[in-house]
């Protein structure tokens, strides 16, 4: 699929598209949309409480899957906020996150790779494959991650190419970055943290690889960020980062950083204020069978983490839709 650097998102509430500029926020964006969804003040306001916990359960869900999910119905929930925000913000979620990572021996890292090597693999080995028996919800995900996934492959293939490049994808996922950029010739080595999501890549490649094959196959295996290593042309870490706390998200561009040695793209949720409320009430209304926390991290703060890393950010990007939110840095090194 082929897109310019113009963003287009849908609108909320419509099926129409809009272009805006690339610097515009996703925040200005809901002010533009978010009185379609404003609840009327008729005294429902147990109603309202209801819709809010439904709504936010449904934001962290898609969140901790490593997307930035938000139903229509949010919106709505918003005309509540007032009514449940003060205990939202005084309540603290940490008991239930530690019960969360209990069955992992209380390892967060663990937790989440259980869950992708579980029902998060069968999750989003739907979500990212072919099947139309996934929900509206999932399929605008799918389509939302495919256009950064263009986006990072039109970066790519600027200059002269991919071919003959080493590149480390690292969170691979099913190989939705590694194998079109195998099949075009580049040197590719692709890891993630679940075992199931790394085979389930190799299996498509060969897959793909039968009607157009690549100069070399790529690799993948079952490791996280931490454990990578050696140096590559390109480093690619997309939809990743939303699994890593604020505390360690320098550590882990820094890590990254020093596996490339000329270029890094990286893609993460961003943080806002509105984004934040979002994931805090979701954070009171869990659904039971998450047990992965979601990360928002500042776009400041990334781009703080890449200079000190000695990188500097020479291209940005949002790809945003009704149900998916992810920034986008391609940098170089600053010299």
């Amino acid at each position: 699929m082929a897109i310019s650097h113009t963003q287009h998102v849908c609108s909320l509430g419509g099926s129409g598209r809009r272009s805006l500029r690339p610097e515009q926020t996703t925040l200005s964006r809901r002010q533009n949309v978010a009185p379609q969804f404003n609840t009327k003040r008729n005294g429902r306001s147990s109603q309202c409480r209801t819709v809010a916990a439904s709504a936010a359960s449904e934001v962290l869900s898609q969140l901790a899957d490593g997307a930035l999910a938000i139903p229509p119905s949010a919106f709505g929930a918003i005309g509540a906020m007032g009514l449940i925000g003060a205990a939202l913000f005084v309540a603290d979620p940490e008991k239930r996150r530690s019960a969360q990572t209990s069955t992992a021996g209380g390892d967060e890292k663990e937790a989440v790779k259980g869950y992708f090597n579980t029902v998060g693999f069968e999750r989003w080995n739907k979500i990212y494959g072919t099947t139309d028996e996934i929900s509206s919800v999932q399929m605008d995900i799918r389509e939302g991650h495919a256009v950064t996934v263009d986006k990072v492959l039109k970066w790519l293939s600027e200059g002269a190419g991919v071919k003959g490049i080493t590149v480390c994808d690292a969170g691979c996922g099913t190989g939705s970055l590694s194998i079109p950029l195998a099949l075009q010739g580049a040197k590719v080595y692709g890891s993630d943290i679940s075992e199931a999501m790394a085979n389930e890549a190799a299996r498509r490649y060969e897959v793909e690889a039968k009607s157009s094959k690549a100069a070399e196959a790529p690799k993948f295996e079952a490791k996280d960020l931490e454990s990578i290593s050696g140096t590559y042309h390109t480093v690619c870490c997309i939809d990743v980062l939303i699994h890593y706390p604020p505390e360690r998200m320098a550590e882990m561009v820094g890590h990254l950083a020093s596996l490339s040695e000329k270029r890094l793209i990286l893609s993460f949720a961003p943080s806002t204020p509105y984004y934040l409320i979002l994931k805090r009430i979701g954070e009171f209304f869990p659904k039971g069978s998450k047990a992965t926390r979601a990360y928002l991290h500042k776009e400041e703060d990334v781009e703080a983490a890449l200079i000190k890393a000695g990188f500097k950010v020479t291209n940005r990007e949002m790809t945003a839709s009704k149900f998916y939110f992810s920034r986008l840095f391609e940098a170089v090194p600053a010299s």
